[in-house]
């Protein structure tokens, strides 16, 4: 077989996963303001792809890409145009143009330009003694034709539209809270481009975006100071190849060709867009307080056996290992709450904790800084490196080395994602160690919208694997053998790869084997060759894959025992699960793991990752239902095909028509409140 026929683009790939985002501002199932924001995430994402990926892709690659996505892009403006805009309306949420607003709506908005938007706007034009301007990433300017009243010269200048201002101007006074008028900023600057250029006549107007290529880096091995060296790497990804120029449907060409050459660009990376330039402006829209239109809130319930204050939280831990799973139970009252516990409680002397992204209000940076003013051991990894996120872990590394914490910013040459908290609390005679082992960031905000597990433990051999993994990145320790931990670079590769092997010779002997995985994407050509063998052994291989996967399911004589499921929905899905029945008649006896690796090469081998046993009985049940209840998913779920494509699935039973998200929101209610 060749190379095509085993692993598929993963590009194109992660082009179909975005199509099922897309798919979800298409269904009317979703209500409505929900459907707006998935269209905004289309967006989102297709923009973080082409900062990432494009700027890397050779051209033949890119105009691959870009014939694949030019339709979906079609599909995103009748999504706009022909689905959303129509049933706002219904709503009474109109997106208006300006020739259709009353009068009285065109002097409220002019007023609202006059005082608000008009002294902000910096018209630049460009002659010989005005150089073409800086081009901001993901910014919207005006591209404008002017000529002298007075002579026949034409003129390029160029007017940056504000982002700090809405995107979508409300115009209808505020009368009736149920009802709401809009219109795009775009077009009342453009509306009011005379006041900017006075005395020149506007010959033309053309909305333009532009996308820079943002994947930087330097070589850190001879850098003597890593923050410096990711700090000048943001100053410069200001600056990096433009990759992208996004332009509507009424194109000036003489605009877009002077665009072109000052910018350096191919027409393969033109986009002609028929509607909006970018759906994330709809934010005033799904501001508005219409919860009929929104999905019911949730709030995430306490864990079982953490509602009570008054018990010890160690305690707790020490009685039995902990699985909490997130946001349907509350990172707050878990996860927080064993940090805050670490602080105030005497007995704990040190603390230790990565962080790969956290948000800018996180809980975490002030109970650690309380914790070193207390005397108390404090160490945090923070890795600068996180993409889109360094400024940030820029200022809370700073922040905590202020204040005494003992920072650290890993390995040099691997990115820290492993997700690791540890207390080490003396009690008696003995320092015991705690740990949590989670799969998603200590990141508050993200916990309430994406689905993670986490695993706290007292058990020393998974302890001692966590405080040999924190002097390995604090202090360049060259253990690479655990007891129980998956790590990464060092031993996850080998370790899954034995476990795959270790499941094909099973079903070769006639013993009970399968394999299921559940992670964002899949791209490694080791662990895809492996799981063809399995499959090819006869071993069960089901693969629960939100995003890109390379592997082809469903091949005859290559990989027809696997399948890959796909789930889209409220939650983003970001926990990973790895089973290995191991021969176990009883599968709840087989191999369980959560951790923070995908099976990607950069995770497997250019990252410090994670990857940690579940053992107890009662957490392998809940893990088990979780895996079945998306394997089963006929609501969220999507089917991959051996070409790439997916096909969304059909409810066949009434009763199962509410999805793994709703599932487990009612299951958790049901667990600890009912």
């Amino acid at each position: 077989m060749t190379e095509n026929d085993l692993f598929l683009n993963r590009d194109l790939s992660w082009l179909e996963f975005n199509g099922r985002v897309l798919d979800e501002a298409l269904d009317a199932r979703t209500p409505l303001f929900e459907r707006v924001k998935f269209l905004g995430i289309f967006q989102s994402n297709l923009d973080e792809y082409f900062m990432k990926r494009i700027g890397s892709l050779y051209s033949h690659a890119r105009v691959s890409f870009r014939d694949r996505l030019l339709p979906m892009i079609q599909d995103a403006h009748h999504c706009y145009e022909s689905v959303l805009k129509p049933t706002l309306k219904k709503n009474n949420i109109e997106l208006t143009e300006w020739k259709d607003l009353s009068e009285e709506e065109k002097n409220r908005a002019k007023q609202y330009y006059a005082s608000n938007v008009f002294p902000v706007l910096t018209p630049l034009a460009v002659d010989p003694g005005h150089p073409f301007p800086f081009l901001s990433n993901l910014s919207i300017s005006l591209g404008v034709i002017l000529r002298h009243l007075d002579r026949n010269e034409e003129l390029f200048a160029r007017v940056k539209i504000p982002s700090h201002f809405p995107q979508w101007v409300r115009i209808d006074g505020k009368r009736d809270p149920r009802a709401a008028r809009f219109v795009s900023i775009i077009d009342l600057i453009t509306q009011n481009l005379d006041t900017l250029f006075y005395g020149m006549e506007i010959i033309d107007v053309m909305p333009f975006r532009i996308t820079r290529n943002t994947n930087i880096e330097r070589d850190e091995e001879d850098a003597d100071d890593l923050l410096e060296l990711i700090a000048e790497e943001i100053k410069e990804r200001r600056f990096g190849d433009v990759v992208r120029i996004e332009h509507g449907m009424k194109t000036n060409r003489r605009i877009l060709e002077f665009l072109m050459e000052e910018l350096h660009l191919d027409e393969d990376q033109i986009y002609e867009l028929p509607g909006l330039l970018e759906y994330t402006s709809l934010k005033p829209v799904w501001e508005l307080s219409r919860p009929d239109l929104k999905y019911e809130p949730w709030a995430p319930v306490t864990p079982s056996g953490l509602s009570d204050n008054e018990r010890d939280m160690f305690q707790i831990i020490k009685q039995q290992d902990l699985l909490v799973h997130h946001p349907y139970e509350s990172f707050a009252t878990s996860v927080e709450k064993f940090i805050k516990s670490a602080v105030e409680d005497s007995r704990v002397i040190a603390i230790k904790m990565t962080l790969y992204r956290t948000g800018a209000d996180s809980p975490f940076i002030p109970l650690l800084i309380a914790a070193a003013e207390m005397g108390k051991q404090v160490v945090c990894v923070v890795e600068l490196k996180a993409r889109f996120d360094e400024e940030k872990n820029i200022l809370v590394a700073q922040q905590l080395e202020n204040a005494g914490v003992h920072v650290v910013y890993g390995v040099v040459g691997l990115k820290t994602h492993c997700k690791l908290s540890m207390v080490v609390r003396q009690e008696g005679d003995e320092a015991r160690c705690y740990a949590h082992i989670g799969t998603g960031n200590y990141h508050s905000v993200t916990a309430r919208l994406y689905t993670d597990l986490g695993l706290f433990t007292c058990n020393p051999e998974i302890t001692d694997d966590v405080v040999n993994l924190f002097h390995y990145l604090t202090g360049r320790s060259t253990k690479r053998n655990y007891k129980k931990l998956l790590v990464a670079p060092t031993t996850m590769k080998d370790g899954f790869l034995a476990k795959i092997h270790r499941e094909t010779q099973h079903a070769k002997k006639g013993h009970p084997a399968r394999i299921i995985a559940k992670m964002n994407s899949l791209e490694d050509r080791d662990v895809t060759e492996a799981l063809y063998q399995a499959s090819a052994a006869g071993v069960k291989v089901q693969l629960i894959i939100r995003g890109f996967c390379c592997l082809r399911p469903g091949v005859k004589g290559l990989s027809e025992n696997i399948t890959v499921v796909s789930v889209i929905g409220r939650f983003l899905e970001h926990s990973r699960i790895f089973y290995f029945q191991n021969g176990q008649k009883n599968p709840l006896k087989g191999e369980f793991f959560i951790g923070s690796a995908d099976w990607m090469h950069r995770n497997l081998v250019n990252r410090v990752e994670a990857v940690a046993p579940i053992e107890e009985k009662l957490n392998r049940e809940r893990i088990w239902e979780i895996l079945h209840v998306m394997l089963d998913d006929q609501r969220q779920g999507w089917d991959m095909t051996a070409n790439g494509a997916y096909v969304r699935r059909m409810v066949k039973d009434e009763k199962k028509d509410i999805g793994t998200h709703v599932h487990f929101m009612r299951r958790a209610r049901h667990r600890f409140i009912s």
